[in-house]
Order: C-alpha cells, then structure tokens, then sequence
C-alpha cells in the first residue's frame, strides 16, 4: 500500500480541464485539510517545546535536518528565531541534504545520502536537540541524521506525515501529522509542508514563552536591528511600562537595546546593572521581575 503522501485523491480527474477559480479553491480546501492534521497534535508539540526549551536553558543547540521541501521549512523557523526571541544564531544549526540552497537549484538525489547525514551529525553533543522533518517519514538523510544524533545522546524529536514513519523509530518525541493525500499526489510541499511550517511555528513559539521571551503576546527579547523593530521594541517598552514613546526610546537606549531591561528601568529600576540582576533573579522572565520592583 502506499504511503499516504504518495496517494492519488478521487477528486482529482479531470483537475487540469477545471476553470481557474475552480482549481484554486480545489488548492485552497487542501491546505486547509493539511491543517487540520495538527489537531491531535498538540500534546506531541508540548513534549517537542519542552525539549527545546530544556535544550536552550542548558546551552545546547537546536539542530533541524531534513532535505528538500522539509528542509526549507526547518530553514525558515530556524533563521527567525534569533530575531523573534533573541536566540543566538550560533545557538542552532540547519542542517540540510544537500547544504542549503543558493539560488533556485534545490537537487533531489542528496535526500538519498546517508553518509551526509552521518558527517553532519558528527558535532550533535548529548546537551543538544534535533528536529528531524521527512513528509514521508523514510527520507534516508533525515532517519540516518536522527539515528546517529540519538545514538550520541541527543534528543530527537521527529516530525513526518505519515503514520508508520520509520523516522519514528529513533525519536524521543513523535509528531505525526496526519495530513490527507496532496493535492498532487506526492507533491509534498503543498499540504504537507504547509503543516510542517505551521507545527514548527508553535513549537518553537511556545518554547520562546516558556523562555520568558514573550509578554501578552509580545516579543519581549527581540533582536531590534532596524528601524521598523525599533518602534516596535519602544512601542513594547512603552506599552508594558506605562510609559510614554519619549520615555521608552530613553530606557532603550540606557539598556543598549535589551527590551526587557528597558521595561525594568522603565519602571523604576535606578539602573542597568539593577534590571540585569532582577531578570537573572527570575530566570530571565519579565512579570516576576516586575513584581520585585
């Protein structure tokens, strides 16, 4: 039988003879489907957080392997959470069959290479985490990165689409999206990597509140490196302190920029030194630290 990402849909004869407006509503009503492959997820993704924020709270790195489709899709949660929450770029690795891509060239047969994977894998520490992706669940690079990484003493959190995934067999977290048939049959970087992305998303955004990075539903830790985040940093500062937008762009500035500090000294810590020192205090989470001014 095959694998569910490799199924043809019933709906789909004739897709190509269908109007425009037709097809795309066809294209939109899969996306959504792929969603809702996440619903009996949700307490995979919790143990899948906790090892991250563990992870990061001992100083390890966040290590995502995968290839094609996949990989693109660790790549893009990868890259932002340094500025989202103020990880250390140096804090995470993408890991990626065939390095990642350059320009639009993005070659197939690197999936299949499992000695890649070894020699990629070589640095993973025992304090580190992996998220290893495979749609499939058998992708040969993806399997060999989380067997070797787990074998090292890594924890391995794996995500695939379909349900017997041999991934599976060498995780400490299990993350099985249970998306129907693409689409397109086999074409993976439709539903399938729309759910990907979205799981990385809230995974790796309720490790950055578990962190103490997030306020209300804001980016307390965000990296504020151009202009738009600048506003948005004082706009945070001022929002939280009660402060005004004057003020705000003052205690950032006496912060060097740190959000949560300028929140503190917003709010009547007499000093930079004092806002560092209460944030340590509390782990680095801000509403705790508010409380000991």
């Amino acid at each position: 039988m095959l694998p569910q990402t490799e199924m043809l849909r019933d709906e789909v004869e004739g897709l190509d003879l269908r109007p425009d407006v037709d097809i795309l509503d066809y294209l939109l009503e899969a996306q959504k489907a792929a969603l809702r492959g996440l619903d009996d997820c949700l307490s995979a993704l919790s143990d899948g957080a906790t090892i991250l924020t563990d992870t990061v709270r001992q100083g390890g790195k966040i290590y995502y392997a995968a290839a094609g489709s996949s990989g693109l899709m660790g790549l893009a949660d990868g890259a932002e959470l340094s500025g989202t929450f103020g990880l250390s770029p140096e804090s995470m690795a993408i890991c990626m069959a065939g390095g990642v891509p350059q320009g639009a060239a993005m070659p197939g047969h690197t999936e299949d290479d499992e000695t890649a994977a070894q020699t990629a894998a070589a640095n993973v520490q025992p304090v580190d985490a992996v998220i290893a992706l495979s749609a499939s669940g058998s992708t040969p690079y993806a399997v060999e990165f989380a067997r070797h990484a787990r074998a090292q003493g890594a924890k391995v959190i794996g995500i695939a689409n379909n349900a017997e995934a041999p991934l599976f067999d060498y995780v400490d977290c299990a993350v099985h999206l249970n998306t129907p048939p693409e689409p397109i049959a086999g074409s993976t970087r439709l539903g399938a990597a729309t759910a990907q992305k979205v799981a990385l998303n809230m995974m790796s955004t309720l490790m950055g509140i578990r962190l103490g990075h997030v306020h209300d539903g804001m980016m307390i830790n965000v990296i504020a490196d151009n202009h738009k985040l600048r506003q948005r940093a004082e706009g945070i500062v001022g929002k939280i302190a009660g402060v005004s937008a004057e003020q705000a762009s003052d205690a950032l500035s006496r912060a060097s920029g740190n959000v949560k500090q300028a929140i503190l000294l917003a709010a009547g810590a007499d000093s930079p030194n004092r806002a560092e020192a209460l944030l340590a205090q509390s782990d680095g989470h801000l509403r705790p630290a508010l409380k000991h001014l």
